[in-house]
């Protein structure tokens, strides 16, 4: 991955550059931050033409590392106003690696409303009239794109959402079987796409890049060791690929961390009919898939292929994020309404864990009552619609509930919560408080470290360590669950080895973690800049004055115990 390719909308200029040593050791998120801070205004309007919208892969998108395939998208966050990076999987980035790309950059904006296409190829740009593709969401789309360029590529794409400039929407990436699938979905950035009227990208082809090692050999022997630790751990190894992340539904209940009705409380009643062995009993009698590779090189498979009750094909990727926050926390427990929402929520373009709680908002505001799963798909079709009442559910959960007059609203930063409830789970509330991307467990979940979870104490460092970790994997393009086998440093040391191999130099775990420092500065130095203060890493108030009812926790940190978690 040599170049980086830039696409100017205003002037529909295209140019190249080489990465060079300035970005060699810049990767993924890291690379991100990188050219947001030296080249975007923070305090510059999220959908105009002073933004940026950047595609890359990780420092490791070009090796056998497993689950490499990364994909991170960037910019300001029109949801947040922060420094923001989203990640999916999918085809998307393992197309750029092959085509040479370190990063693909698209800046300015049309003067005129005129759309485009984006299509790539190893050594061709074209900038596509969109307008036969305008008011599709992105399985029509995607089939659309499929019929006029054949069924070998890859798609970034926005549905309706991102075209209507909705704040919540998403950028879907295309699967392994071409379905549009695998989401960019948090921040909004689907919105800053459209704000560059492009409609998708579509990489046309595989190129014939191949990735340069100082060594070779050392790479492969210490990557056949990290394979083994990821396969072996039990995580990894055997719970993902047989339930996939829908297996944290009834641990996560029992641990009274499961949010319901609104954040209200942290145990669901109905909790195991949405559980992932629930969905593995429905999907064997309705030959789904519960074992299913995310891209090319992932070796924890733990997507899967839900099919509906007449045995076809109705959405992929189904998380136990969506399950949580679509299901318990709107007290709806019918699988199914689950599993349509989420692939309501992929076509159009939104994200699926900011519109489970814009509809719980709803539902505490007394719009529907909680677990009306017909009033849950209306809310939707909405959006979809895009009615007035719509547009301003598109504009996610903190936009819709104080419109609603509600209090009690679980966002930070602008930016709904994942499904762990923070009072019981303080090391990831830290996160959420704390992180340069609002409320987001993909900045840094504790759920796998060791201690009391509802204990305060070293929950500040185990946030911090999180956070640093989960960035290290963002830049180097890995899945965040092959780092559950960084309990082991023997583990980190590993991935140093390999970084070691690839680029050249002596890498300790001291040195491969400030890569993950950096990028965290740089984020922070963007935020501080934007006009964030400490005083806007803080949770709502209600999750320090309302106990969980199950277990009588609150959220107890104070203001400078956080303002300790991330001094640089």
């Amino acid at each position: 991955m040599d170049k980086i390719l830039r696409i100017n909308m205003t002037g529909r200029n295209v140019s190249q550059e080489p990465a060079g040593e300035k970005y060699a050791l810049y990767g993924g998120r890291g690379l991100i931050a990188k050219i947001l801070c030296e080249e975007v205004n923070p305090k510059c309007d999220a959908l105009g033409p002073e933004n940026k919208l950047i595609f890359c892969p990780g420092l490791l998108g070009d090796t056998p590392a497993p689950c490499s395939g990364r994909l991170s998208i960037g910019g300001k966050s029109p949801l947040t106003g922060t420094i923001k990076e989203a990640n999916a999987g999918g085809t998307f980035a393992q197309k750029l690696v092959s085509i040479g790309l370190k990063a693909l950059v698209i800046e300015g904006q049309p003067a005129v409303e005129e759309w485009s296409v984006v299509v790539l190829g190893e050594n061709s740009v074209e900038l596509q009239p969109a307008d036969k593709y305008l008011g599709m969401n992105n399985y029509e789309l995607t089939d659309a794109l499929r019929k006029d360029f054949g069924d070998k590529i890859s798609i970034a794409s926005i549905g309706c959402a991102g075209e209507r400039g909705y704040r919540n929407s998403t950028v879907q990436i295309t699967d392994l079987e071409g379905h549009p699938s695998r989401a960019a979905a948090r921040g909004g950035l689907g919105s800053v796409m459209g704000s560059k009227k492009i409609k998708a990208i579509v990489i046309r082809e595989t190129g014939k890049y191949e990735a340069a090692y100082k060594d070779k050999e050392k790479f492969i022997e210490r990557n056949r060791h990290f394979v083994k630790q990821v396969i072996n751990h039990p995580f990894t190894g055997q719970g993902l690929p047989a339930l996939g992340t829908a297996m944290l539904v009834n641990p996560m209940n029992g641990m009274g961390i499961l949010p319901t009705r609104n954040f209200s409380s942290g145990q669901f009643e109905h909790a195991e009919e949405i559980s992932g062995e629930r969905i593995a009993e429905i999907q064997a009698e309705r030959g789904g898939v519960m074992k299913h590779t995310c891209h090319r090189g992932c070796i924890v498979q733990c997507s899967q292929i839900y099919n509906d009750a007449k045995g076809d094909y109705l959405t992929s990727g189904f998380e136990y994020e969506t399950i949580g926050l679509v299901g318990s926390n709107c007290g709806i427990r019918d699988i199914d309404v689950i599993a349509q929402i989420d692939r309501m929520c992929d076509d159009l373009g939104v994200d699926t864990m900011d519109t489970g709680c814009t509809i719980a908002v709803c539902m505490e505001a007394g719009k529907i009552p909680f677990g009306d799963s017909a009033g849950a798909l209306m809310l939707l079709q909405e959006m979809k619609d895009g009615t007035t009442f719509g547009r301003l559910l598109g504009d996610g959960t903190e936009r819709t509930g104080k419109a609603l007059g509600v209090k009690r609203i679980p966002t930070v930063k602008g930016q709904a919560m994942a499904a762990y409830d923070p009072r019981g789970l303080k090391g990831t509330g830290i996160t959420y408080a704390t992180s340069t991307m609002g409320a987001d467990h993909t900045a840094g979940n504790t759920i796998s470290m060791p201690g009391n979870p509802a204990d305060k104490e070293g929950k500040v460092e185990a946030s911090r360590n999180c956070q640093i970790g989960f960035g290290l994997l963002d830049d180097l393009g890995l899945c965040i669950f092959v780092g559950v086998v960084f309990e082991n440093p023997e583990n980190i040391q590993c991935v140093a080895d390999m970084v070691a191999a690839k680029f050249g130099g002596e890498w300790d775990i001291p040195r491969l973690m400030g890569l993950a420092v950096e990028t965290l500065t740089l984020e922070k130095q963007f935020n501080r800049a934007a006009g964030f203060l400490p005083k806007d890493d803080r949770l709502p108030e209600f999750f320090y004055k309302e106990a969980l009812p199950n277990s009588g926790h609150v959220f107890d940190l104070a203001d400078e115990e956080l303002e300790q978690v991330l001094p640089f």
